[in-house]
């Protein structure tokens, strides 16, 4: 492992002039559960599922950008949006780029908790039917990627464009039930 890098990316998390990194730390720990998932595959002889791992990886890394951003642009409207107010004036085309930005920021989190659980799925799979040497680490693996999930999903609860009984709250807490399943079979 490369311990500058992953020096700097908690580094970066950790900097007070970032935006809130919950959702980008999620996505970063489901990622490394990928990762740990595609090296027993493939010492497992399984180069499809070492394949998917790789892929879910890239894509967590690709989310954990990506979920900075859009945090960064929803507190900013929400910035503005708290000024308009005050200022007692507000239109429509206003109000509806706020709740687009804000859903943006509910997307982004729902799709780490989808991806995070497609991980745990995997790991476990490869620990019921891989090399009894290789079992722990995809269990291991399993329950990161489930409580990646898990942040994931009580981010996207917690949006503000994303209400107790909504569709991104209600697939986010599937996403999360799915990974836990997949990590407490995986035992």
């Amino acid at each position: 492992m490369a311990g500058g890098d992953l020096r700097a990316a908690v580094e970066r998390l950790s900097a007070p002039e970032s935006a809130p990194s919950a959702g980008s730390a999620a996505a970063i720990a489901a990622a490394v559960a990928a990762g740990v998932v595609a090296k027993v595959a493939e010492r497992g002889g399984d180069a499809a599922a070492a394949v998917q791992a790789r892929t879910l990886a890239e894509r967590l890394t690709v989310l954990a950008t990506r979920d900075a951003e859009v945090l960064t642009l929803a507190l900013a409207a929400l910035e503005r949006a708290a000024e308009s107010a005050d200022g007692g004036a507000t239109t429509a085309s206003a109000d509806f780029a706020l709740g687009r930005t804000l859903e943006q920021a509910a997307v982004v989190p729902l799709r780490i908790a989808e991806a995070a659980a497609d991980v745990a799925t995997l790991a476990a799979e490869l620990a019921a039917g891989g090399r009894v040497e290789l079992a722990e680490d995809a269990v291991t693996a399993a329950m990161l990627a489930a409580g990646a999930s898990r942040a994931a999903a009580h981010l996207v609860g917690i949006n503000l464009a994303a209400q107790p009984g909504s569709r991104l709250t209600e697939r986010a807490l599937a996403a999360a039930a799915a990974a836990a399943v997949s990590a407490e079979g995986a035992r």
